[in-house]
């Protein structure tokens, strides 16, 4: 039924605005000009204010999870960020896991299908919301016609947005323009944190990167150590040495973890026996646990948030700081021990040996969150053994010594995908909860997210560099990826 309403959809599909495909092949010289392009808009749309709110506004990049992942700045432009491309996409994709739309990916009618309705979705969530932002207050705008600015304005964006997205998926850039923008908004922040010469209240510029050579200096001056130890672990939060160290460290073990496989020996009957092996990374769900458990995390937090504004003095106060609980000091809100205050990262080491106790609590239910969600992603998103030997089945081929059967081949991928899930979504939990408590800049998350799209642009510019020297291979593998 579902498929149906899809197909019924068809007209709608049709008059949506679209990029057309490249009417000849494009160079790897255009793709990175027009990647640059794509990012250059981008970076601008961050920058770019929405009228008729002020760039100071308070509340500033409050749900930090959801801007890491929907590539979003709070008050400009790029509000909404990727979030509808995510959101429809990720909605799609469960619903084709799960066989709710009942759709066969490798027919081009079906694919076409798919892709539609994945672009329809992700205008309809744009104009969704684009009015909540617009109209339930959340900018404290009164005027209709300042509502009615700010909701043309974020429309306008996110249809730009995904119309970038498009472009570059139908080849004239590189990748996706999903996880450029990720990548992009991760390396900013980044580059912001270590190189920022904002003063701060201890004296030393907000970026780790200055701090050190500022509190170096300083020292040499004074003849005195206290000014680089403040700088090497700094207070409330801010980019340290530590953070630092550990943002090095952290991007170095993922690519050494990213480096690992279980090969998996198999043959092609068709081809006289020809031997091959098919790789499984040890980080088999990559950093889908983490986005997710992020994203749940940010939005208890949002909801609580609300709960506390509306019910905190109210008869059930009790109840409610079972899972959040705010005390005011100094005219400022500290969170206090509840379920949110320990889903909540502390987010430097000085705040660790604060409350030792929290961050154990924190790393248990964020890496028990990140297996969970790790052993769904896999029975959903069609990585489980099953499916993998129907795919390896239908390529032609069979593993060395037992029958060609999907059970066979499934009975024998249970000895590792499972185990491989359960391990890699504990690993990149770990990941991601130590580096938040060591304050690593970028956050763990982040890092995460930025190491492995950049390994995926490494071995796509790899092969467009092939390509253009192997011209003969873009006809053997039949331009697949453009299709």
């Amino acid at each position: 039924m579902p498929s149906r309403v899809l197909s019924a959809l068809k007209p709608v599909m049709r008059i949506l605005p679209e990029v057309p495909k490249p009417s000849k092949p494009v160079t790897f010289r255009e793709k990175l000009f027009w990647t640059g392009i794509v990012l250059t808009i981008y970076f601008i749309m961050c920058q770019v204010t929405l009228f008729p709110l002020s760039p100071q506004q308070p509340g500033f990049e409050r749900f930090f999870f959801l801007r890491l992942i929907f590539a979003s700045r709070r008050g400009t432009l790029a509000e909404l960020g990727i979030g509808p491309i995510v959101t429809a996409g990720l909605i799609f994709q469960l619903l084709v896991g799960s066989k709710i739309l009942d759709l066969d990916l490798t027919d081009p009618e079906d694919r076409a299908l798919f892709t539609g309705g994945q672009k329809l979705f992700a205008f309809l969530f744009a104009l969704l919301e684009s009015s909540v932002y617009a109209f339930s207050g959340i900018y404290g705008l009164t005027k209709l016609s300042y509502k009615l600015a700010v909701f043309l304005q974020l429309f306008a964006a996110s249809t730009l947005v995904i119309l970038m997205d498009e472009m570059i998926q139908k080849g004239w850039g590189l990748g996706s323009g999903v996880s450029l923008f990720i990548a992009a908004g991760v390396a900013q922040q980044i580059f912001w944190l270590c190189l920022a010469p904002y003063p701060m209240d201890d004296g030393l510029p907000l970026g780790a990167l200055l701090a050190l050579f500022s509190a170096m200096a300083k020292s040499i001056r004074t003849h005195s150590f206290e000014p680089l130890k403040n700088a090497i672990i700094r207070p409330h939060g801010l980019p340290d040495f530590i953070g630092l160290i550990s943002m090095i460290g952290i991007f170095l073990l993922i690519a050494y973890l990213e480096s690992v496989r279980v090969e998996l020996p198999v043959v092609y009957p068709r081809y006289r026996g020809l031997r091959a092996k098919v790789p499984f990374k040890f980080l088999y769900v990559s950093n889908v646990p983490v986005i997710l458990t992020g994203a749940l995390s940010a939005n208890i937090m949002m909801f609580a948030r609300i709960l506390w504004n509306r019910y905190s003095n109210s008869a059930s106060i009790k109840y409610i700081k079972w899972i959040v609980n705010y005390e005011t000091v100094n005219n400022t809100e500290v969170l206090r021990p509840s379920l949110v205050y320990y889903l909540t990262p502390p987010n430097s080491v000085s705040q660790v040996m604060t409350d030792p106790m929290r961050a154990v609590i924190y790393l248990l239910l964020f890496t028990i969150l990140c297996v969970f969600f790790a052993i769904a992603w896999v029975e959903t998103s069609g990585m489980d053994p099953e499916t993998q030997a129907e795919q390896l089945v239908q390529a032609g081929l069979q593993i060395p010594g037992f029958r060609r059967s999907e059970r066979v081949i499934a009975a024998i991928l249970r000895r590792y995908i499972p185990a491989l899930t359960i391990l890699s979504g504990l690993t990149v939990g770990i990941i991601a909860a130590v580096a938040d408590m060591l304050g690593a800049i970028g956050s763990g998350m982040g890092i995460l997210l930025l190491m492995d799209i950049l390994l995926q642009y490494q071995s796509l510019i790899i092969q467009e560099r092939a390509l253009e020297v192997y011209p003969l291979l873009r006809k053997l593998i039949g331009e697949r990826r453009r299709r």
